[in-house]
């Protein structure tokens, strides 16, 4: 196995078990622990993961991830998340979906609804959504923005306002009950408030890495949710703000998995 792939599998381990020992990692892996411990060092040196006493864990960190990283990240949360919110979709709607992990699962699991147009600014988004069958497809254009496969900027933000959806399915990097939504990225942000003045009803998709993460740059408050789709909530003061705020909560608890490293 090449470094790269193998660093790539400690990156998935970790993200799926969160804290592992050199020992278990090295285990699971085949290798030796020195090996582990040069993985980590350059994993570490890229911002990708923590490295402390006898092991380490993937970065809990506000600054972005490269998506692909990302998309190996709360594999089952996401899932979940997605399934769940296929419940807000209906026959002949016009959809917005938004840069992510998160929503580009939603869209390879948006199957056998008729007659839908579809608004995104994302190129994989578009691409998993035509793979399921669907042609009436507007792809906003804009500058691309591979950490996040989001298309930014002035031309993507006249794209989106030329429309009105009947709803939004959006991810974000940040969620606070405070700060509100957030994204490290300034025209991220500024797209993703576009999508949103142009949405009926705004579903935000958004697993629990994303509590208490405060991105340089906050796109709205809690408050102009309309359905938040996570798989927990952090606690009982963060569900009774939703509450006042009059967002509708769904929560998608996904089981602990049983394959955990020993």
């Amino acid at each position: 196995m090449y470094p790269k792939q193998r660093q790539e599998l400690l990156l998935q381990l970790l993200a799926q078990h969160g804290f592992a020992s050199y020992r278990q990692l090295a285990e699971h892996l085949g290798v030796s622990e020195i090996t582990v411990r040069r993985d980590m060092k350059a994993l570490q040196a890229q911002g990708l993961v923590e490295k402390s006493f006898g092991g380490g864990q993937v970065a809990k960190v506000s600054s972005e991830l490269p998506y692909m990283h990302k998309r190996i990240m709360q594999i089952g949360e996401k899932s979940a998340i997605a399934r769940a919110a296929l419940q807000y979709i209906e026959p002949g709607m016009t959809i917005g979906i938004g840069a992510g992990t998160t929503t580009w699962m939603l869209a390879q699991a948006i199957v056998g609804f008729p007659a839908l147009t579809l608004l995104t600014n994302s190129v994989n988004v578009a691409g998993e959504l035509c793979r399921n069958g669907y042609d009436d497809i507007l792809l906003t254009g804009g500058l691309y923005r591979t950490p996040s496969d989001a298309l930014v900027g002035p031309v993507a933000e006249r794209m989106v306002r030329q429309f009105r959806t009947d709803v939004l399915f959006l991810g974000t990097n940040g969620m606070h009950i405070d700060y509100g939504l957030s994204t490290p990225n300034l025209q991220e942000a500024s797209i993703n408030r576009a999508l949103m003045e142009r949405a009926a009803k705004v579903v935000v998709l958004a697993d629990h890495t994303k509590w208490g993460i405060e991105a340089m740059c906050s796109f709205a408050h809690m408050d102009e949710v309309d359905v938040l789709i996570t798989d927990r909530l952090p606690g009982d003061a963060e569900r009774q703000a939703l509450q006042d705020m009059d967002v509708n909560v769904v929560e998608t608890p996904v089981p602990v998995a049983s394959d955990s490293l020993s």
